[in-house]
């Protein structure tokens, strides 16, 4: 109360003194009323607050008449700028050529945002209905022009210059161009040359970039997305933004080599052509993820400083169908048919994925199209298991009954070891999507050299997987060499199947997966097919090389018998040798261990039935019928063997009289 009536006679009061604190008290006002910067509702309520406190301040409204005249002239002259029809700033004149109008148009839409911001509470209702027209008129023009940028200033997407930047050769499977058929007919030999090693990505830097907006367009686009946001239009500024970055990534993904395909049609696309889309797909996202929505994601922050959820939503309404267009693919590959030659295709696919699953997290992706990563990922992991199951299965049942010409490696054989020869570059991944796959009964029973079953549970997963594999093949080569009816050509068969595959671990990564006991097994196995081969083929010749049945010592014994020892023995070399230079042994190792082995065992045996017995048809006529090799005549066929050639047998003669 007391407060009240000081208040009262103050105000009543007159003089210097009091004219004095009178105009302190209008100045306060007026600076209470010029800082102001809150929406027109607060304002006025603020404003009547004041007014209640003293009645010095009865004439607050012609103090606001005066700041709401002010703001209208301030209207006046940004409307002109804003709705003159012959201004710089018109879809007819490009943006960046008009700075000077650019930038007096900008400050314009300014100059009405603010006035907005802080009009009077007794503002006339036609300022505001024509400071929100013009506000309507300089957005509609502002969205315009931010489209035309967006669209004017994209950069063209260098594939040739990506590619030089991230490529890395995918393994060349020459023989995998057909299907697997029943009997493997186009597994052809994949030589070195053509395997290629097979990149991860590790060529593509964290620090490359690649600008997908002018760098100078940048900034007109984040002045027009200041406005359009503060202005409340963030909604339409966004709905822009997103459509035509959209369509950009899409053309991106089409200079990339990624086509927009359905499900169905996907599935419908012959190998040959699906196998350069997956190619084509592995380096669109490595591209994809870690330069264009890496790119994406700069661009959001910078153009939408500030506004957190049009940064959000503009990248990941952009990112969404670039990602959505990959997946798809992807989807499709995954339950497509199986097949052995997609394998390294899908696991190219699933490592290119995987490996991008960071930069996904660090882009702050939308939950939704990061689960839909995951599942994708999955689906692709699912794939490379059923598709290396389907190539276990196929070894399994390749049950061709044309046996190879000469005992030769068959295409089976070359098939599989090549094919596991480029699986030791997925060993990681194939580690992980095997870890508690199938089962490993086709390693029941192997032992190693002691005797000892394998230890299955310290290996890892890809190492049991592999064992089986070739124990599996071992197994159909078995099979396979029984359809020779010679026996000692089975042996030569198998000779040359498993030294391939010795070869083909020896020589490569694989040992390191396989490990060196079971080279030392397999080289073991092609010493005992040796000697059964020797057996086989040349214990019928060496019988008649014995002194059993020819009657007494080399003096006494019956020239009759001994007749038709060197007869059968002359007989029994000569169809060896008809038959067995016909066979191949193509590695030159082997065909000369053979050779030897042959000749220590023949050789010395023939030399010494001669010795004993020789004399005694030597003097008789027609000697030559019965003696028609020396020791060194053997010793010279025995080169012609193994050759893949077949000798006949006056080609044998015309050698022998020479």
């Amino acid at each position: 109360m007391t407060t009240t009536s000081t208040t009262s006679s103050t105000a009543s009061g007159g003089g210097g003194e009091g004219g004095g604190a009178d105009d302190r008290v209008m100045a306060t006002a007026q600076q209470i009323v010029n800082s102001l910067n809150t929406t027109k509702n607060v304002r006025e309520d603020m404003l009547l607050i004041l007014s209640s406190f003293d009645n010095r301040l009865s004439n607050i409204s012609d103090l606001i008449k005066t700041d709401s005249d002010s703001q209208s002239s301030v209207l006046d002259a940004a409307e002109k700028i804003i709705l003159r029809s012959d201004s710089g700033i018109s879809s007819a004149v490009p943006w960046d050529d008009s700075p000077v109008e650019v930038k007096e148009y900008l400050s314009a839409v300014d100059e009405i945002l603010d006035l907005l911001n802080n009009l009077s509470v007794e503002a006339d209702s036609e300022v505001l209905d024509r400071a929100e027209t013009a506000v309507q008129v300089a957005m509609s023009r502002l969205e315009d022009e931010f489209r035309q940028i967006l669209m004017s200033n994209k950069v063209p997407l260098e594939s040739e210059k990506l590619y030089g930047s991230i490529r890395g050769f995918s393994p060349s499977f020459a023989s995998t161009e057909g299907e697997i058929d029943e009997e493997f007919a186009s597994f052809e030999e994949v030589e070195t040359e053509s395997v290629r090693s097979h990149e991860r990505g590790a060529s593509l830097g964290n620090d490359l970039f690649v600008d997908l907006i002018n760098s100078e367009a940048v900034a007109n686009l984040t002045d027009i997305a200041d406005r359009m946001i503060r202005s409340g239009y963030e909604k339409e500024c966004v709905q822009v933004y997103s459509s035509v970055r959209r369509d950009a990534l899409d053309e991106c993904l089409a200079t990339l080599g990624v086509e927009k395909l359905s499900i169905e049609e996907v599935q419908k696309i012959e190998w040959k052509s699906l196998n350069e889309k997956m190619k084509k797909w592995v380096q669109a996202v490595k591209i994809g993820v870690r330069l264009l929505l890496r790119g994406e994601r700069r661009l959001c922050d910078v153009i939408f400083y500030g506004s957190d959820s049009a940064r959000e939503v503009c990248f990941n309404e952009t990112a969404k169908g670039c990602l959505r267009q990959l997946f798809n693919f992807a989807e499709a590959v995954s339950i497509g048919r199986r097949s052995s030659e997609k394998l390294f295709r899908i696991l190219d696919m699933y490592d290119a994925l995987s490996n991008v699953f960071p930069y996904l997290e660090g882009m702050a992706m939308d939950g939704f199209v990061y689960g839909e990563a995951k599942g994708v990922l999955a689906g692709l992991g699912g794939a490379a298991r059923g598709t290396f199951a389907e190539f276990e299965n196929a070894v399994k049942s390749e049950t061709s009954r044309k046996p190879t010409s000469g005992g030769e490696i068959h295409p089976l054989t070359r098939y599989v070891m090549n094919y596991v020869k480029l699986l030791v570059d997925y060993s990681d991944t194939l580690n992980l999507l095997l870890e508690n796959d199938g089962d490993d009964d086709e390693l029941n029973g192997l032992q190693n050299d002691d005797g000892e079953r394998l230890q299955l549970s310290s290996m890892a997963p890809i190492t049991r997987r592999l064992l089986a594999l070739l124990s599996t093949l071992e197994s159909n080569l078995e099979e396979k060499s029984r359809l020779y009816e010679d026996g000692a050509m089975q042996y030569i068969f198998l000779m040359n199947n498993i030294l391939y595959m010795v070869q083909k671990v020896k020589d490569s990564e694989l040992i390191k997966i396989l490990g060196d006991q079971w080279v030392r097994n397999h080289r073991g196995q092609i010493r005992q097919n040796a000697t059964a081969y020797l057996r086989a083929a040349w214990s019928k010749a060496l019988s008649c090389l014995k002194d059993e049945g020819i009657g007494g010592s080399s003096n006494s014994a019956s020239k009759v018998a001994l007749k038709e020892r060197f007869k059968n023995f002359n007989a029994c070399f000569e169809e060896i040798y008809r038959i067995q230079t016909g066979w191949k042994v193509p590695d030159p190792q082997l065909r000369e261990e053979l050779r030897i082995s042959i000749s220590e065992k023949v050789l010395p045996a023939y030399r010494s039935f001669m010795g004993r017995f020789g004399s005694q048809l030597e003097s008789g006529r027609h000697a030559g019928k019965y003696i028609k090799y020396t020791p060194d005549d053997l010793e010279n066929y025995l080169v012609d063997l193994f050759e893949g050639t077949p000798l006949v047998l006056h080609h044998l003669r015309r050698k022998s009289s020479s």
